[in-house]
C-alpha cells in the first residue's frame, strides 16, 4: 500500500507507531571534505595546531584510564577554567563542545510559555533545539547592517540567546550592548554565545559577577584548536551551574572522556601560545579583508575568525561552485537575505594565498567578459 502510494505521487499512509516518532527538521552541520591538496575554510576551524603541552600530554596519556569511566563533575577541568576565569569551581559547567552545553541550557532554562528571543539569522543550531524541546520562540529581524536591534528584546520573553561574535555574520556587540539586554530582561535567563569572542570582541564573563541570570558559553574548538576534542563550557553564577548540572546527571552523567578532561587541561595552561595563535589569525583575517575590498568585495567587520563577504557583482553561488571545482571549500547558505554571501573561515596564511590568487583571477575573467 505504502509502495503503491508513492508511486501514485501520493503521502503514504502513517503507520501507527509512526506517529509517536518525534519530528524535527534537523541541524546541518558544515561539509567535511577529505580531499588531497583541499583548501577547507568552511568549518571555522582553528588552522594551527593545539598547544604543545597537548600533544605532549596525549603522548604520556595512560591509556589504562580508558576501562574506567571517566569524572563526571570534570573537575581537573573545571578548576583549571575556574582558575583561568577567576571565578569559582562551582560556576563552571563542562560539556561535550559548546553545542552540548547549549543544548542543555535549552532543556534546563527555557520551561516557560513565553517565546524565547535570539535573531532571525544567527547559529542555526537555536531553533533545532527549540523545536526538540518544544520552546516557543521568535526571532527578531537584524537590521539591514546585520545587527541586533537590541529594542527587539526589550519586551517579555521566555529568554533571551545572543551569539556574540554573531554567526555567520561575524558582526560583535560590544560589552554596553550586553549590560543593556540584561538591565532590559532581569526576569529571563540571558545566554551569550562567545564561541567567537577571542579573536576581537570583549567577553561577557565581567557581567556574571552583577547579573545572577546571565549564562556565557564558550568553546575549546575556535581558538584553542580543539575541535576533534568536543569541549565546551558555561560560566555562569552557581544556581545556574547547579540547574545545568542536576539535568546533565538525569540525562547522561558520565559525559566527558578521559583524554578530552586531561588534553583541555593542558590547553587553558598555555596562554602563551593561545594568544599567539590568537593574533597570526587576526592579523591574516585584516591583510584577506583589505585585498578582498580591492576585488570588490564588501563585509561587515569582523570580531570572528571567519569573514562574511558579498560580491558587488557576482552572485555568491557562483563563487562559491567555482571554489569547489578547485578544493576550495567555503560556506554559503542558501536563505533569505544572506544568500548572497560567502562565509569564509581564515586559514593559515598560505591557504588564504591560495584563495586570494583564486579569487582574483575569477573576477579579472568576469569584468573581462
Amino acid at each position: 500500500m505504502r509502495e503503491d502510494a508513492q508511486i501514485a505521487g501520493m503521502e503514504p499512509e502513517m503507520r501507527e507507531w509512526e506517529k509517536n516518532i518525534r519530528q524535527v527538521v534537523p541541524y546541518v552541520p558544515g561539509e567535511q571534505p577529505n580531499l588531497p591538496d583541499m583548501v577547507k575554510l568552511n568549518t571555522n576551524e582553528n588552522p594551527y595546531p593545539p598547544a604543545p603541552g597537548v600533544l605532549k600530554a596525549l603522548e604520556e596519556f595512560n591509556v589504562d584510564k580508558l576501562r574506567l569511566y571517566p569524572d563526571p563533575t570534570s573537575i581537573i577541568l573545571g578548576n583549571v577554567l575556574a582558575d583561568y576565569y577567576k571565578v569559582g569551581t562551582d560556576q563552571v559547567f563542562v560539556g561535550v563542545g559548546s553545542d552540548d552545553v547549549l543544548s542543555m541550557a535549552f532543556l534546563t532554562f527555557f520551561n516557560s510559555n513565553l517565546p524565547i528571543l535570539f535573531p532571525d539569522i544567527t547559529y542555526s543550531f537555536y531553533d533545532v533545539w527549540a523545536g526538540l524541546y518544544k520552546i516557543p520562540y521568535e526571532t527578531p529581524a537584524l537590521d539591514e547592517t546585520l545587527r541586533i536591534k537590541k529594542e527587539d528584546y526589550y519586551k517579555e520573553n521566555g529568554g533571551i540567546v545572543i551569539a556574540n561574535p554573531n554567526a555567520p555574520t561575524s558582526v560583535c556587540e560590544d560589552l554596553s550592548f550586553i549590560r543593556d539586554i540584561l538591565e532590559h530582561n532581569k526576569r529571563s535567563i540571558v545566554i551569550v554565545d562567545e564561541a567567537y569572542i577571542d579573536f576581537g570582541g570583549t567577553s561577557a564573563m565581567e557581567l556574571i559577577k552583577e547579573y545572577d541570570n546571565l549564562l556565557v558559553v564558550q568553546t575549546f574548538s575556535k581558538s584553542r584548536s580543539m575541535a576533534g576534542m568536543r569541549i565546551g563550557y558555561a560560566i555562569g553564577h552557581s544556581d545556574l551551574i547547579s540547574a545545568l548540572h542536576n539535568v546533565k546527571y538525569s540525562v547522561n552523567s558520565y559525559t566527558m572522556n578521559q583524554p578530552s578532561l586531561y588534553l583541555g587541561v593542558e590547553a587553558v595552561k598555555d596562554d602563551r601560545y593561545f594568544k599567539e595563535c590568537i593574533n597570526k589569525i587576526v592579523n591574516t583575517r585584516e591583510y584577506v579583508i583589505e585585498e578582498m575590498k580591492k576585488l570588490g568585495f564588501s563585509m561587515p567587520e569582523s570580531k570572528a575568525n571567519f569573514i562574511f563577504a558579498t560580491h558587488e557583482f557576482i552572485p555568491a553561488a557562483e563563487i562559491f561552485a567555482a571554489l569547489r571545482t578547485k578544493n576550495i571549500f567555503v560556506r554559503y547558505f542558501n536563505k533569505p537575505r544572506i544568500n548572497n554571501y560567502l562565509r569564509i573561515t581564515i586559514g593559515t596564511e598560505e591557504e588564504m594565498k591560495i584563495l586570494l590568487d583564486f579569487l582574483k583571477e575569477y573576477v579579472r575573467s568576469k569584468n573581462n567578459s
